[in-house]
């Protein structure tokens, strides 16, 4: 049923969509209060990562996750979702396997400009 947005009522949609929004935004407050901890910095990366993952989320709920997919992978926006993509992925690989805490708030940082890059590419003439 997820698959396709349009089995789920509108009033259903917009609830997870805020869901997965609110909850985003909570990882990466909590992720932020986290840092502050002795090896704050693997929380902070991952928890910081969860919340623009669920902030993606949240939009797969409005449009279907198909048509995010299309709409993540067409052309004009191309570029931008793998850079966004690719510094999720190395956040959590610079906390993980690479143990470098350095490179893994290099990687947050750029995963930050790298969703907003995303994210108005959906504004015309934003970028």
């Amino acid at each position: 049923k997820v698959l396709d947005a349009s089995t789920l009522s509108f009033g259903t949609r917009v609830r997870w969509f805020a869901i997965c929004f609110v909850a985003g935004i909570v990882c990466s407050i909590l992720g932020t209060a986290l840092l502050w901890l002795p090896k704050g910095i693997k929380l902070f990366a991952v928890f910081y990562t969860l919340g623009n993952i669920a902030a993606l989320a949240s939009t797969c709920f409005l449009m279907g996750p198909l048509k995010q997919l299309k709409a993540m992978f067409e052309p004009k926006r191309l570029i931008a979702t793998i850079v966004m993509l690719l510094f999720l992925v190395l956040t959590l690989c610079a906390v993980f396997w690479w143990n470098k805490k350095g490179l893994a708030m290099l990687f947050c940082i750029l995963q930050f400009l790298a969703m907003t890059w995303y994210s108005l590419s959906y504004i015309p003439f934003a970028r």
